[in-house]
């Protein structure tokens, strides 16, 4: 059986090869502090999973409209209103399973063989692999901490071509945690090529104000979802706004991918925009003190950041004087340290010999995983004694 080129270039979700290494040392019986994984420890607001459970017992188990059931579109809409002040119409919104799914069916619809997208280098990783499973070609932009990790609309313009089809972006960031400026954000909305903005971060920005594409341009794609802010990562609940005269299309591909989301779970989501946020304030400034301690620590052992990360929940720090390959030192760093940490390259030739730190943990479990890491790094470099902080 031959494997389509377009496939075989997929490359691996090196976060999660980390978790799985990190896994088998713990079944061996290693202590293993992760901090590769941007998953809130935090459970589920209770509200949420007895809105669940409730339309569960009440018999919301079967199909629903392909676009999502109309109450839970209706409530994000008026949430876009409400903190945006941007209106859209409950019919430019498609509810599925997750958001990854949706930024899959998106690529499908706008790509050709041989289109092209623009990413910011780095970014997410799996952002190039949707691009390359629906046969187009990502084109890259670095981005760099001397700069903020900000992206460059100047640099961008530059790589725009006959074949380009979509300049994706993410703020909050994954994995550097920075939040674009709205200048940044309205030039980019204003260059003349479909937006997609990846926004499943936003509610957890810790300094400055949020701003979606749709406040710059109402033919921007916009993507979200409950995992992060509302820690429901495993309840797989994600939505797609997008230009009203496209909702025959989105539909008919929804229908043909997935049908439809989960009918309880879609309920679920109603009660986390209603009901919960208050809760998942709460936890929004747990991050944020945990976000405090893990900067000022990665100064401390040796990782000091230039920029301030200020969203989601990653600092990305560069580790290239303790090793320019970032994979064997994050495989490294697990084996003798005992802690899971994700490999720059995960994110792009632009994250070589850095690493990705996950604060989505508990401050207790970061300053252990923090006092490995410092004292790891002390050996490394031959440094005497111990960290604490």
């Amino acid at each position: 059986m031959r494997i389509p080129r377009h496939i075989d270039n997929i490359t691996p979700f090196l976060a999660v090869e980390v978790f799985q290494a990190a896994s088998l040392l713990e079944a061996k019986g290693r202590s293993i502090v992760h901090l590769e994984f941007g998953e809130p420890d935090l459970p589920t607001p209770s509200i949420i999973k007895e809105a669940a459970i409730k339309a569960m017992l009440d018999g919301h188990t079967r199909y629903t409209h392909s676009l999502g059931i109309p109450r839970l579109r209706e409530v994000i809409a008026h949430h876009h209103q409400v903190k945006y002040g941007v209106q859209v119409h409950p019919d430019q919104i498609v509810v599925s399973m997750g958001s990854s799914v949706l930024m899959q069916m998106l690529m499908l619809l706008l790509l050709e063989k041989g289109d092209q997208v623009i990413l910011a280098d780095p970014s997410y990783a799996c952002y190039a692999n949707f691009v390359r499973m629906a046969g187009g070609k990502p084109v890259f932009v670095k981005i760099r901490e001397k700069d903020g990790f900000q992206l460059d609309p100047a640099a961008v313009k530059k790589k725009i071509g006959k074949r380009t089809k979509a300049l994706l972006i993410c703020s909050p960031a994954n994995p550097t945690g920075v939040v674009m400026k709205r200048e940044v954000l309205k030039t980019l909305a204003g260059l003349g090529v479909p937006l997609i903005s990846d926004e499943i971060y936003h509610g957890l920005t810790y300094s400055g104000e949020e701003h979606t594409a749709l406040e710059f341009s109402n033919q921007a794609f916009v993507l979200n979802g409950f995992s992060k802010y509302f820690a429901m990562t495993g309840w797989r609940l994600g939505y797609l706004i997008f230009p009203s005269k496209l909702q025959p299309t989105i539909m008919k591909m929804h229908q043909n991918i997935m049908i439809s989301a989960a009918d309880y779970v879609q309920h679920a989501g109603i009660a986390a925009i209603t009901k919960a946020i208050p809760e998942c304030e709460v936890y929004k400034a747990e991050y944020d003190r945990r976000r405090v301690y893990m900067i000022e620590c990665l100064q401390e052992i040796g990782l000091p950041l230039k920029y301030e990360p200020v969203g989601a929940f990653y600092c990305f720090a560069d580790a290239s004087r303790y090793g320019k390959d970032s994979i064997k030192l994050a495989m490294d760093i697990l084996n003798r340290a005992g802690v899971a940490v994700t490999p720059g390259l995960d994110f792009g030739a632009g994250g070589e010999g850095c690493l990705r730190f996950s604060y989505a943990n508990s401050l207790e479990n970061i300053a252990e995983g923090m006092q490995r890491l410092g004292d790891y790094l002390r050996k490394k470099s031959g440094k005497q004694g111990k960290f604490s902080k």
